[in-house]
């Protein structure tokens, strides 16, 4: 019976190619169908043959997924973008000096506007499906990955080695049309454009609801240790050989040139398509040239986005109001009349700062030009004088904080101007209540930003410390929370307490203090009590601090309040020193450059690592630093390190060394 089973698997798999890949159907959709219908009842009867890459698992489940989250084996980069000629030839002339070669030839690719995702395959087999997420780590979403047709859960011929491969997840124009219509026909509300439709799919928790868009796959990039393949050219074949979905625009370009001529070419016939695309990504063909020229911490140094001009709308400005952060800086908002632009609704764009509203030479309900910075961000561009009210008048930066009346003082070395009244000001107090108790300071899960503005309000949170004295009845009472959440929240709060001290340094919201910082100082420093009589030099002599980071500090630990609030923090049991400090660490007085990504740990858990055990990590390569190389480390350290002799060691080669 498996036997029998396996035919009708691999029968299904071989019309599935045929059909959404090749464009060459051989059997009717009923047929397909029946095919389908018998495997499915032969696998409930003989549950011991299941398969989890079989044709039946397209079909989704109504049961929750989790997401787990995982490291991508090979860290998914960014590109740089590029918006003009100039910016290409400039780019194409870093590259043949890098290089020290002329006349590079290239792959152009149209830049599909969808979601990109990673997928590893062993033995032939989908094992995984990641999302981007930040580069490092993605989300695991092979069960929602599964329903989509054009992405083969098994390849359609037999290959000797694993691989990873790249693509973007779209919902093509006339799908998207067509689920529209549906929607309108069933009174729901319309989708808003592709992109986010196709972005929001992909993380539905059921992924029977995800089978049911008509979501397509088109792949790029493939990536393995154990293939001959010399340039993109060569991989795009071998991608569609495999049995996956690639665009057919595709084209080798022999010279800049060429690519000059593909992206006047796309940049006349793009809206004829039928997907949705924001430019051309331009690569340097050869695989070997790409491997020489590496990555930057951000991009890789052989490839550079294209972006084609952005639409830009005209809107009608009703008001300017003022967004007071965290560190008091207050930043100017532009209101506007609604009006879409990329298919997103744009209600309001940022002014940043004073200079930029005189830059402008802003007047009351002028008309505006809108664009996307970068495709995402909306900003003003410029003004329609034309329809310029000859009675309105000319718009003027507030110089009171509109929270709270304070006078703004202007950064010295900044365009921003800042309330400096942090003590009172509403949105200071809670945007420092809200950065305390995030993720990445004390983790305290569950604790809304509604429910801290309504115990800010009553004054039941005045200092982080308080926190810390809420009961039960406090938020049944005054938050209207069920007494489950309620008590959800006081065992987040009480667990917080066991934070190590980088993480309680960095939840004071001290400006200038980030997640680095604070380990560095933690490291250097050892205790609160250290850090807060230290001096000026004794700060700026801690690896990777400046005179602003040094001042900030300074400026924090003079203040009566603050030293007030620590010694009550301490009192409460949150830690202010290094637990279990000796002179036995393994890393003492050792110091660390990282450089790459790594498949067992993310860079920052291994930042944590090392400075935790008493070492330090430092951005440049010099005389005394040990160099942790991962997957794609840059080529100009590892050069650097050879030429001052300098160790390099792998991730599994340092935890070995000192027994880690």
């Amino acid at each position: 019976m498996l036997k029998y089973i396996e035919e009708l698997r691999n029968k299904l798999h071989q019309h599935n190619y045929l059909y959404y890949i090749k464009d060459a159907p051989e059997i009717s959709d009923k047929e397909f169908d029946k095919i389908l219908s018998e495997l499915v009842s032969l696998e409930n009867k003989y549950p011991q043959y299941f398969d989890a890459n079989s044709p039946s698992q397209r079909v989704g489940s109504s049961l929750s997924n989790s997401f787990k989250t995982f490291n991508h084996k090979y860290r998914m980069y960014s590109l740089e973008n590029s918006y003009s000629r100039e910016d290409l030839v400039k780019w194409n002339e870093r590259l043949e000096k890098n290089l020290g070669k002329n006349n590079l030839s290239f792959s152009c690719e149209l830049k599909l506007d969808g979601v990109s995702i990673s997928l590893s395959y062993e033995k032939g087999l989908l094992k995984k499906a990641l999302t981007r997420g930040d580069g490092i780590q993605g989300d695991d979403v092979t069960e929602n990955i599964k329903t989509i047709n054009s992405i083969p859960l098994k390849l359609n011929r037999t290959i000797d080695y694993d691989f990873t491969i790249r693509g973007e997840v779209i919902i093509e124009k006339k799908d998207f049309t067509q689920m529209n219509k549906i929607r309108e026909r069933k009174g729901y509300t319309k989708y808003m454009n592709p992109r986010n439709t196709a972005s929001g799919s992909i993380k539905l928790i059921n992924s029977l609801e995800v089978k049911k868009r008509p979501l397509k796959c088109y792949f790029f990039q493939i990536i393995s240790e154990n293939y001959s393949i010399l340039n993109q050219t060569e991989a795009l074949n071998l991608v569609e050989d495999l049995g996956f979905k690639t665009l057919k625009t595709n084209r080798f370009c022999k010279n800049i040139n060429d690519v000059f001529d593909y992206i006047n070419y796309w940049d006349n016939r793009k809206n004829d398509l039928n997907f949705e695309i924001d430019g051309i990504v331009i690569k340097v063909n050869s695989l070997g040239y790409q491997k020489d020229l590496g990555y930057t911490s951000k991009f890789p140094r052989w490839a550079i986005a294209y972006k084609f001009a952005t639409e830009r709308v005209e809107t009608k400005l009703i008001d300017v109001e003022y967004q007071v952060g965290r560190t008091g800086v207050v930043t100017p908002v532009a209101v506007l009349e609604p009006v879409l632009i990329n298919g997103t609704k744009v209600k309001r764009a940022s002014l940043h700062n004073k200079d930029q509203i005189e830059k402008l030479n802003l007047y009351q309900n002028d008309h505006v030009f809108v664009e996307k910075g970068g495709e995402i961000i909306p900003k003003i561009v410029g003004v329609n004088l034309e329809k310029r009210s000859k009675s309105s008048s000319k718009i003027n930066f507030e110089d009171i904080c509109p929270a709270c009346n304070s006078s703004l003082v202007k950064s010295l070395n900044e365009a921003q101007y800042f309330c400096l009244n942090s003590k009172i000001c509403p949105p200071q107090i809670s945007g420092k209540f809200k950065h305390f108790i995030s993720r990445r300071a004390m983790n305290i899960d569950g604790f809304g930003i509604e429910t801290i503005e309504r115990l800010i309000k009553i004054n039941v949170l005045k200092n982080f410390s308080d926190i810390y004295a809420l009961s039960e009845q406090n938020l049944v009472s005054i938050d209207r929370m069920a007494e489950k959440s309620a008590q959800n929240l006081l065992n987040a709060i009480k667990n917080s307490i066991s934070q190590p001290f980088h993480k309680v340094l960095f939840s004071l919201g001290i400006r200038h203090v980030g997640e680095t910082v604070a380990l560095n100082l933690v490291n250097h420093f050892k205790t609160i009590e250290n850090l807060m009589n230290a001096d000026f030099d004794q700060i700026i002599s801690v690896n990777e601090i400046g005179d602003k980071i040094a001042e900030s500090l300074i400026e924090y630990f003079d203040d009566i309040e603050n030293k007030k609030e620590i010694l009550n923090l301490k009192y409460l049991g949150l830690c202010f020193k290094i637990k279990n400090e000796n002179n036995s660490k393994p890393l003492n007085n050792l110091k660390f450059v990282i450089s790459g990504t790594f498949q067992e740990i993310s860079r920052e858990d291994l930042k944590s690592m090392i400075l935790s055990n008493g070492g330090s990590v430092s951005s440049s390569v010099t005389k005394n630093i040990i160099l942790i190389i991962g997957e794609n480390a840059g080529p100009k350290k590892i050069s650097k390190a050879d030429s001052l002799g300098i160790e390099k060691l792998t991730y599994d080669r340092f935890i070995a060394k000192f027994k880690l």
